[in-house]
């Protein structure tokens, strides 16, 4: 018999992320998948409230929190993951190609202190890897496109998918950060879907779309290969593609994208501080070509 997870959802409208605590009631061991740590691009202000309270759930509930389930480098929010790994001693994951992210990104912002290997984080999973939260087995899918490095976790019943995939209404993931692929995208989303209809899905991110007054974060894989506007059943890879990549060149970054791959990349540390002990998040500039005032 498959043990089932206690899933709590917390969700953060500043930047429409949903984090989850995953416990197991057998052995009140949990994991926390995808923390947000609250930060204000405007004042530099970087506060804690989101990630205290899944610690305080945890807590209220008797739980242990063994792991940080990171489901990839994410370019929307901040981590939370140092924060809760200080408070728990808990271990942080993600997918071992985060590397290939790493290298990408050390370049970019010209962080030498990145190891382009993912050594910052305690646990890199390979797909099909398995692992344990207390008698929760948890199994790991590779599942790129959004960035390459992206997995999800199968823990019983449920699924936990990243950006990968959206509520039906809203659809799909972009495909056009570095190392995003709409093909390997279309094709991660098809393996999610062929996985047993009853499956639940627990997404990420959650935008309302049009016409939905409430924000939403739990699917199945019926819901999704019958409705979602972007890749139910008959949609053909070719088609996906191209809607994919038309839609992505209409798309504006993302508001946190700059400061949150700076900290995500080093497993939710910021960059070292600096001889006045001040950290600082780098803004790289694109300045016109031929530009010789600068």
């Amino acid at each position: 018999m498959i043990n089932s997870p206690h899933i709590q959802a917390f969700f953060d409208e500043a930047t429409f992320t949903v984090t989850y605590l995953v416990g197991d009631p057998a052995t009140q061991q949990a994991a926390v998948i995808d923390p947000v740590l609250d930060f204000d691009p405007a004042s530099g202000t970087v506060s804690t409230a989101s990630a205290e309270s899944v610690l305080a759930a945890a807590n209220a509930k008797g739980w242990t929190i063994t792991r940080v389930l990171e489901t990839h480098a994410h370019a929307d929010h901040l981590s939370a993951a140092p924060l809760i790994k200080a408070r728990t001693g808990a271990r942080i994951g993600i997918g071992s190609q985060i590397g290939d992210v790493q290298r990408v990104f050390a370049g970019i912002f010209n962080a030498p202190d990145v190891s382009g290997t993912g050594a910052e984080f305690d646990d890199l999973f390979a797909d099909g890897q398995t692992f344990w939260i207390g008698k929760l087995e948890v199994e790991v899918l590779h599942t790129p496109g959004h960035t390459p490095a992206c997995i999800s976790y199968r823990i019983g019943d449920a699924v936990f998918v990243g950006d990968t995939l959206f509520m039906p209404d809203y659809g799909t993931a972009r495909a056009d950060f570095p190392g995003g692929d709409a093909a390997a995208l279309y094709r991660s989303i098809r393996r999610i879907l062929s996985l047993p209809a009853e499956t639940r899905l627990f997404m990420c991110h959650d935008y309302k779309a049009p016409g939905r007054a409430h924000y939403a974060w739990e699917s199945t894989v019926a819901e999704e290969r019958a409705r979602n506007v972007h890749i139910h059943d008959g949609v053909e890879e070719a088609d996906f593609i191209r809607m994919r990549q038309d839609r992505d060149k209409g798309l504006a970054a993302p508001r946190l994208l700059l400061p949150s791959v700076q900290v995500n990349i080093r497993a939710g540390h910021f960059p070292p501080a600096e001889g006045n002990a001040v950290h600082y998040l780098k803004l790289p500039l694109q300045l016109p070509e031929g530009a010789d005032w600068a």
